[in-house]
């Protein structure tokens, strides 16, 4: 029987080995140590007798290190969907948190006295070499700029979505983290919802049938423009609802049906005061023939269904939006135990509404796992993965925004 123990590089003798060994290795429990991290001694070989005969187990070096993170932004995006869930992990810390607005720096330092705050990127690129991983949570006008400041670096980076203004700019973006040999990662946290989860699962399982429609919307009721950038960026530099709610119905559609193969759309402004659109529709035609219609608005007075999927066997049909986002900004932490569950009131029905067939039932719905995305990134940048969501995933979305966007303005 072969025992062996796994030394941290820098603890081995001198004179105990000759060279790296090749290839991956694996605990007792089944998780992969690569072969460069570690040197295996083979225990009844070289030093028979120096430990029981029962030690059959390869014990793994000290834990990693968390990865070392900073948070450009503490709008909404920062503030409730990444430092949230970057504090809640022990795969990351918390480093810094840029800003320049003073009272968001104020209420930053108060939330997360843990974390160094600056006053905006050019003084956080200064601290690029204390750094593993940047999340833009910043307008997708200033993504380029400051991604490429990054990646220059030799930092990783997460980009909220939009990923960018245009795709030109996401695609330097792309090839830039190419040339240098950094993770590229688009915070697409919709693919998450708990809804979405279901609408997954309900496909997976044949319960539906053949789609041919799937309606999804994603209004609120805001009838008076504010300052947000959403508001008040022009179109041309990635305001308006379409690209900022758009983003996330556009990729969902896409991860469910595939590719399209025509779309069309109606941008409209109903707002005084709104510098883009704020009430907006989008078909999309998908090659594997089921048609997305989309709906986005700031100003849906009474919302429509969140989902509405139509199949040859049955509909589902789901009613407001998932429960992760108010849950966080009222300040329940991804660990509780409640986060991302549904109340039953909430759940989708699924069924037919006609003679003959037993009524639509309501079904559970999936717990909303936003967390899972930052275990997706902790995975890729510790070479266990791949990224949770792949930047051409992004790029084709973005394609897609800048056909309906040079179709209207």
């Amino acid at each position: 029987m072969m025992v062996a123990t796994i030394f941290p590089w820098n603890n081995v003798l001198s004179g105990m080995h000759q060279s790296p060994p090749s290839g991956d290795f694996t605990t007792a429990s089944g998780d992969p140590v690569e072969a460069q991290h570690v040197y295996v001694v083979c225990l009844n070989k070289l030093l028979p007798g120096a430990y029981p005969a029962s030690m059959t187990s390869i014990t793994t070096s000290a834990p990693e290190r968390p990865i070392r993170t900073a948070v450009i932004g503490y709008g909404l995006a920062g503030k409730v969907f990444h430092c949230p869930f970057i504090e809640a992990s022990p795969d990351f810390s918390l480093d810094y948190i840029a800003t320049n607005d003073p009272e968001r720096r104020t209420q930053a330092r108060a939330e997360h006295p843990n974390a160094q705050i600056v006053a905006d990127s050019n003084e956080l690129a200064s601290k690029a070499d204390q750094l593993d991983l940047v999340v833009l949570a910043s307008p997708p006008g200033v993504h380029l700029e400051q991604g490429l400041s990054f990646l220059g670096r030799g930092v990783a980076l997460v980009v909220d979505k939009p990923f960018a203004a245009s795709v030109a700019e996401a695609e330097k973006l792309i090839q830039r983290a190419q040339e240098v040999g950094k993770a590229l990662c688009v915070f697409q946290n919709r693919r998450w919802d708990g809804d979405f989860l279901t609408v997954k699962k309900l496909l997976d399982s044949g319960e539906l049938g053949d789609v041919y429609q799937f309606e999804s919307s994603f209004e609120h009721w805001a009838p008076k423009a504010n300052s947000r950038w959403q508001d008040l960026t022009p179109a041309s530099l990635g305001g308006g609802v379409t690209f900022d709610l758009g983003s996330h119905l556009i990729d969902q559609a896409l991860m469910l049906f595939g590719p399209i193969a025509d779309l069309r759309s109606d941008l409209r402004t109903i707002r005084e005061g709104g510098g883009n659109d704020d009430a907006s529709f989008v078909e999309l035609h998908h090659q594997s023939g089921v048609r997305s219609r989309l709906w986005m608005s700031r100003i849906g007075a009474l919302p429509g269904p969140r989902f509405r999927v139509l199949g040859t066997k049955a509909a589902y049909v789901s009613y407001g939006l998932d429960g992760q986002e108010p849950a966080l900004a009222s300040g329940m932490l991804p660990t509780d135990e409640r986060y991302g569950t549904a109340p039953e009131e909430t759940w989708g029905m699924l069924g037919v509404s006609a003679a003959g067939h037993p009524a639509p039932s309501r079904i559970p719905t999936e717990r909303g796992n936003y967390p899972a995305f930052y275990e997706g990134v902790a995975a890729a940048l510790r070479g266990s993965g791949a990224v949770p969501v792949p930047p051409e995933d992004a790029l084709e979305v973005l394609r897609i925004l800048e056909n309906i966007r040079n179709s209207t303005y």
